[in-house]
């Protein structure tokens, strides 16, 4: 019982950092674009992260509760996300 509670702790940092990863991939260039965010840097950043556990869990954390949603945004059409948050950065 206890393998498997340690098992699981320890495959979600993974799980998260390759949920974001799928899920910049799948984003359509145009909206990193015009969201101001550059779709190669997070891969890239996610990507590693998934080789350091504890800065993966961070990369992917930060990702999908800030990043994320804005690139959404501007993809499904809602241009007033880019005036949300000012000057865009990596």
């Amino acid at each position: 019982m206890t393998t498997l509670v340690w098992l699981l702790i320890a495959m979600l940092p993974l799980s998260l950092s390759l949920w974001a990863l799928l899920d910049a991939a799948r984003r359509p260039a145009w909206a990193w674009s015009l969201a101001g965010r550059s779709q190669l840097a997070w891969l890239t950043a996610i990507a590693f992260g998934l080789l350091v556990v504890i800065g993966g869990l961070v990369i992917a954390t930060w990702y999908l509760l800030r990043v994320r949603p804005r690139v959404a945004a501007v993809e499904a059409g809602d241009l007033d996300a880019l005036l949300d948050e000012g000057p865009a950065t990596a």
